[in-house]
Parts: C-alpha cells; structure tokens; sequence
C-alpha cells in the first residue's frame, strides 16, 4: 500500500498510519532486543539492568520510587535492589530527610558495569551502521533519527 501523505480514502490513510505504527514499533523493539543481546554483562538480568540505568539517570532513589518507576510490587523491586547491593553495584545510605527510609547509590562497580554494557552496545550499533549501510543510507539514518526524536516529544 502507498503510505504517501495523500493516499486515498480516509480510511485507507488511517490503514497506513496504522500500518506505519506497527512497522515502526515492531523495528524499533527488535533494535531494543539487538542492542540488549550485545552487551551483555555476566550475572546482569533485563530487570537488574534497568535499575542501574534508572538510579544513574536519576541519582540516589528508594525502592518504593524504583518499584513505581518500573512498574512492579516493593516486594519485587526489594529483591532486586537486594541483589544488585550483593554484587556491590549499589549501595545503601541513609535517606537526607527521612530517617525511616534509605537510598540506594550506584557504586563504582555499579558504574563500570553500566559503562560495559554502553560500550558493548554502541560499539556493536556503531559497527552494524558502517558496515550494513551506504554512505546515503547513513544520511538517511541520521535524518531519521531527527524524526524519531520528534516523535519521543524531544
């Protein structure tokens, strides 16, 4: 189907809005899953990862912050936490106003371990572009990238 500005009937420009949504949506999951497969860090689950991306984007949290932010029970996210602090890649403290609660930090382990799997990332990504991509495809990827920030609200 022609996903052109001006295809057709109304229905069919929402079909290929629609379609367009789906494609996109199904692309940029399978890049997320690519991205995820190579970097790898030993003894690192989906979840445990994506509390170190969240505490070093966010700084010193609490559990209950990090279960709301990640969507899952205190329960869980307490397990979690608890496992990260056991291989040294987060740390508690007190909280600074709320002496009932503490905060977890990222160590220097932590810190390290999310460079790794950075590097692992961007290198593979980097890599893919030079090597799948022409030099237009490239442009056209760096234009792309505009758009989908546009998308995001950025």
């Amino acid at each position: 189907m022609d996903r052109s500005a001006g295809a057709g009937t109304g229905a069919e420009a929402a079909e290929a809005r629609e379609e367009a949504a789906v494609e996109l949506a199904t692309v940029v999951g399978g890049l997320m899953r690519r991205l995820r497969a190579a970097s790898p860090v030993a003894g690192l689950t989906p979840s445990q990862r994506a509390v170190l991306h969240r505490v070093d984007s966010g700084g010193p949290t609490t559990i209950a912050a990090l279960a709301r932010a990640e969507l899952v029970r205190p329960q869980s996210m307490r397990t979690t936490v608890g496992t990260l602090e056991e291989q040294g890649v987060l740390a508690r403290s007190a909280h600074p106003t709320d002496g009932r609660q503490v905060v977890f930090a990222l160590t220097e382990a932590g810190r390290a371990s999310l460079a790794e799997l950075r590097r692992a990332k961007y290198d593979w990504l980097a890599e893919a572009i030079e090597t799948r991509l022409t030099p237009q495809e490239r442009q056209t990827l760096a234009e792309a990238t505009g758009l989908l920030k546009r998308l995001m609200g950025e």
